[in-house]
């Protein structure tokens, strides 16, 4: 059972964990890790996505009447709890890259929540908490290496609020989420009759965000259809990365697919495809380099009949790309990844690292980044194409739909992190995917070496799709939609103008003490500090120093 303190008499000091009108230290920092457990579970490979919104809730429970320096602390712990069982499939790399990026990203949102325990002073702090969320997202997502993952809107891809993002992107999906969650704690935190009210607009809150199950975006009735095909060719499965990576071997497996799938289409068992999508990484090896890999490229194409893009590696410079091939011509246009792994294609702090780490033998030379959208024009399918990591960017995605895109490819290589038998990555990426597919109202191929492969139409829905480590073939026919959703005609002002209001709201949250000071007004109602009785705070307010003053005389009891 969860104890509180009751508020100190007049003129008494406030001391204790619980003098500052929220939870034990002990209890905040329960909830805390609670919070953050919840987060990742709503994410694959748990996938139980209503718990996106106890993530949220619990942390203000956390952070309400927390001084600056414990609520960093809570941040610390919920983000440890959140980012390493996520991230835990890259412990198939290397455990140091493992445990550092997780406490990296860990300490990045303990500093942040400090912003967060500051809008708590303000009225209308369930706002102001939800624009948070999208402004800690936004600083995850560029600094100070860009990884997007554990962002509350992708962890919905299975769940009704999901096509919000059609409308406003993953950030206001990742509001709404938010919202919803600091609404549920509002309900917690507020004492009396006024708990009537906040229930019911919570109520109101999560019926209006999973009410975004019935909006109208996926208009794809008309749309012209083509069959398109995924080979997963699969990868020699062993302990040893240079075993499992054995780029021959791995090209000649998606060869031998395509092949069988060639066989398959001359007997009249399978529709030809229009065009046939290998996944990242089907050769290591540059094939203007190796004749022998040229040759089992251009056999297979010769096999289907079919253009194929393929993804390469090629040489001078370093540049992983996904390459069309075509019947009677050979390897034609390409598209290089704009956005390389730190510490996978690319290695910061080469020297430094070299002293103490091999990482850097992994990749001796750093990949060359591509600079723009491609669309690779094949008969009426215009398909745009991004490559693993990608996925995760919303820009890099929307560009290659403005650019024309009727159908989106993701090629991927999961091998690497799926030595010990984990799914985590490869289901997060797969739910990315099917978001990006809502988000645009477009057709995903999503293929990958080892699984799970998926073809994705529009709505999001699995119109096909593998399992891992095994070698597969996908064919299925696929609509091809020309219109842009309002998320990728709005493009990030969504993002920038929650970022923006949530560092306006940030500032004002800093200036209210002297204000009130200034003025002689308690805290308000709303606020977590005032909940209760209006007029009335149950904490004090933040001092110069970030410690808590006492709270006013004849305070509620704290929660």
């Amino acid at each position: 059972m969860i104890s509180a303190q009751a508020a100190p008499a007049a003129g008494a000091k406030t001391r204790g964990p619980g003098a500052y009108g929220g939870f034990a230290t002990r209890w905040a920092l329960l909830a805390s890790v609670a919070g953050g457990l919840a987060l990742f579970a709503a994410f694959p490979p748990v996938n139980a996505w209503p718990l996106a919104v106890a993530g949220p809730a619990l942390l203000v429970l956390a952070l309400t009447g927390r001084s600056l320096r414990a609520s960093f602390g809570c941040g610390l712990v919920f983000g440890l709890a959140l980012f390493v069982p996520l991230l835990s499939w890259l412990v198939n790399e290397a455990w140091y890259a493992w445990v550092a990026l997780a406490a990296a990203l860990a300490l990045i949102f303990a500093v942040l929540c400090i912003g967060q325990r500051l809008l708590l002073r303000l009225r209308f702090w369930p706002a102001a908490v939800a624009g948070w969320w999208v402004a800690a997202e936004g600083v995850r997502d560029r600094w100070p290496y860009p990884f997007p993952w554990g962002r509350l809107g992708m962890s919905q891809s299975v769940a009704p609020d999901v096509r919000w993002v059609a409308i406003g992107g993953v950030p206001f999906l990742s509001f709404l989420v938010a919202l919803t969650g600091a609404m549920i704690a509002r309900v917690v935190l507020i004492r009396g009759g006024a708990r009537l009210g906040a229930a019911v607009a919570a109520v109101v809150t999560i019926g209006l965000v999973l009410a975004g199950g019935l909006l109208p975006v996926d208009p794809t009735g008309g749309a012209p259809t083509a069959p398109v095909a995924a080979i997963q060719g699969n990868v020699p499965r062993a302990r040893n990365l240079s075993q499992q990576l054995n780029d021959t071997e791995v090209t000649q497996n998606h060869a031998a697919a395509t092949s069988e799938l060639g066989a398959q289409v001359k007997a009249g068992r399978e529709a030809a495809p229009d065009l046939v999508i290998w996944p990242e990484n089907a050769t290591g090896l540059d094939p203007y380099d190796y004749p022998f890999i040229y040759a089992l490229l251009a056999g297979a194409v010769a096999a289907i009949d079919r253009p194929i893009l393929v993804g390469e590696v090629l040489q001078n410079p370093q540049l992983n790309v996904g390459q069309l091939w075509v019947p009677g011509r050979g390897p034609t246009t390409f598209y290089a990844k704009r956005q390389l792994v730190p510490f996978g294609e690319y290695i910061p702090f080469r020297g430094l690292i070299s002293k103490f780490s091999s990482l850097p033998s992994l990749q001796p030379v750093n990949f060359t980044p591509g600079r723009k959208a491609v669309v690779f024009d094949v008969g009426k399918i215009k398909l745009g194409d991004v490559i693993c990591y990608e996925v995760g960017f919303d820009d890099l995605v929307r560009s290659e739909v403005n650019a024309g895109a009727n159908l989106l490819a993701v090629q991927s290589n999961d091998a690497d992190f799926e030595i010990d038998g984990q799914l985590g990555e490869t289901g997060q990426q797969t739910a990315m995917a099917r978001i990006r597919a809502i988000e645009s109202d477009r057709a995903v191929v999503y293929a990958s070496t080892t699984g799970e492969s998926s073809i994705i139409a529009p709505d999001g829905a699995l119109i096909e799709h593998s399992g891992i480590w095994q070698r597969a073939i996908l064919d299925a026919p696929v609509p091809l939609v020309s219109y842009r959703t309002l998320a990728d005609r709005v493009g990030a002002w969504p993002e920038y103008v929650i970022i923006a209001l949530t560092v306006l709201a940030l500032g004002w949250a800093v200036l209210l003490p002297a204000r009130r000071k200034r003025t002689g007004t308690s805290k308000g109602a709303g606020s977590p500090e005032g909940a209760g009785s209006p007029g009335r705070g149950t904490a004090g307010s933040l001092s110069r120093n970030g410690t808590e003053t006492e709270p006013p005389r004849g305070a509620p009891e704290p929660i």
